[in-house]
Order: C-alpha cells, then structure tokens, then sequence
C-alpha cells in the first residue's frame, strides 16, 4: 500500500473516482442556458440565435435536442457586455 492510497479504497475505486472528476462537460442543453442567462427555455430557443449564440442540434425531429458549447456560451456573454 502506497503512501496516498486509502485503507479502504480500492485500485478500481481510486482510479474511477479520478476519472469522473476529471471529466467536465463541455455542453450545455438549453434549459441550462436559460438558467445560466435567467432567462425562459423559450427565448433561449427563439431569441439566442438570432444574437449571434448558435446551438448544435443533436437528432432529428421532436426529440432533438439543442445543445450549446460553453466556452461559446461564455463568449458570447462576455460580448454583451455593457461598457
């Protein structure tokens, strides 16, 4: 047993715990825009486009969903800053 490993812990539980915090989502679907923008799901789909905030469709039809990338997300809230 190493210095940093834990009684209790095993080499799977170590190794998986690591992978799951290293992991951070690069996507957001739209109703987390919305929160993030304090703003309805519906203006998100309606308004956010026609701003300059373009979202990736995922699927077809009525179960596709809208997704954005947060970096762009963040981006394109930086440039609406008031100055």
């Amino acid at each position: 047993m190493g210095p940093q490993s834990h009684p209790d812990e095993t080499r799977t539980d170590i190794e998986s715990s690591r992978r799951r915090r290293s992991v951070e989502p690069v996507l957001m679907d739209t109703y987390e825009v919305a929160a993030m923008l304090n703003m309805s799901t519906s203006w998100v789909y309606r308004e956010a486009s026609k701003l300059g905030l373009k979202g990736y469709k995922l699927g077809r039809g009525r179960n596709a969903k809208v997704l954005y990338k947060k970096a762009e997300v963040f981006k394109w809230l930086e440039q609406q800053k008031i100055h």
